[in-house]
């Protein structure tokens, strides 16, 4: 985290939450929510048109110095849920997929999408055909663009799936998709 992060969190220790205002993507992109993105529908969720689609995501983000800041400061709670620390302001991340979004070179060394290196430990396939992999540092999808050399790894003995259904995936690997549903929930709840 970085140091006027810190600061800001010292000198303002309440400021509320933040959610469904960011979301990242299974290609390891980041998303701003507004208003209007959140009002139609869950971050990533297949709606009838491409059109409404790409609004359910928001607005992508191409500021690399923003991108780096929000990369810096991203972090999971006790509960899995991710989040970006914006200063004094705790920013949770919707995920279309995962926490991470793993890209492969062809050594197979393995690195995040916020270019964190990791090293696999186990390799796991979904029902869709979609691989993951948990690694030293979490639990991530392995991007569409490298699953040429992904399975070169599988291939080669490497790494071995083993089979999960995509739903049972964030309770197994602890990461919770929408925080912003969380939320919600909590707040219905009956006190």
């Amino acid at each position: 985290m970085d140091d006027i992060v810190k600061a800001a969190l010292a000198k303002w220790p309440n400021v509320p939450d933040c959610y469904g205002w960011l979301g990242l993507d299974a290609r390891g992109n980041w998303y701003m929510r507004d208003e209007r993105a959140q009002a139609a529908g869950a971050f990533g969720a297949v709606l009838d048109d491409r059109a409404r689609q790409m609004v359910s995501k928001g607005s992508l983000l191409r500021h690399d110095k923003l991108i780096d800041f929000i990369q810096r400061n991203y972090e999971s709670d006790a509960q899995g849920q991710w989040f970006f620390q914006n200063g004094p302001q705790r920013v949770y991340v919707e995920l279309e997929a995962t926490p991470y979004i793993w890209r492969v070179a062809a050594d197979f060394s393995v690195t995040a999408h916020t270019g964190l290196g990791a090293r696999p430990q186990r390799c796991v396939l979904d029902d869709a055909g979609r691989l993951y992999l948990e690694t030293d540092i979490g639990f991530g999808l392995v991007h569409t663009q490298d699953m040429g050399v992904a399975a070169e790894a599988v291939e080669q003995g490497l790494w071995v799936p083993q089979e999960a259904p995509a739903a049972d995936l964030p309770r197994r690997y602890g990461y919770v998709p929408s925080p912003q549903l969380l939320e919600a929930a909590r707040r219905a709840a009956p006190v």
